[in-house]
């Protein structure tokens, strides 16, 4: 049992050192690329149209352009991993320009001890 345990926390042990490596070597490639620009820039910018998804009453799902932000900008990195606050560009591009799914919320109603129950806004 003994040899069992020291033998799961080696794996264990090697599996998170090439992660680490795995994750350094994408890091790395991205700095390389930014430091030499070519047409492999690791940086990418997309735009994309807001479209909600409103569902209604009756089943129905109305689409609407979002009014306070109708065009949005996303920059994305094309790496393996997230890196330098933007998010890998693999796995924002498969459902980058599907509409934005809105849930409508029912009022909270709160006990109100001399009131009974209250709505709150």
């Amino acid at each position: 049992m003994e040899r069992l345990t020291k033998y799961a926390l080696r794996g264990l042990g090697l599996l998170f050192i090439l992660f680490l490596l795995l994750y350094a070597g994408d890091y790395l490639s991205v700095r390389i690329r930014l430091r030499h620009p070519t047409r492999d820039d690791p940086l990418e910018s997309m735009t994309r149209t807001r479209v909600l998804a409103i569902p209604q009453k009756n089943g129905r799902v109305d689409f609407e352009v979002d009014a306070q932000k109708p065009v949005e900008t996303v920059t994305c990195v094309h790496s393996l991993f997230p890196h330098m606050g933007y998010p890998a560009c693999w796995r924002i591009k498969p459902h980058f320009n599907d509409p934005i799914p809105m849930q409508i919320l029912a009022p909270v109603l709160l006990r109100n001890p001399q009131h009974g129950l209250a709505r709150v806004s």
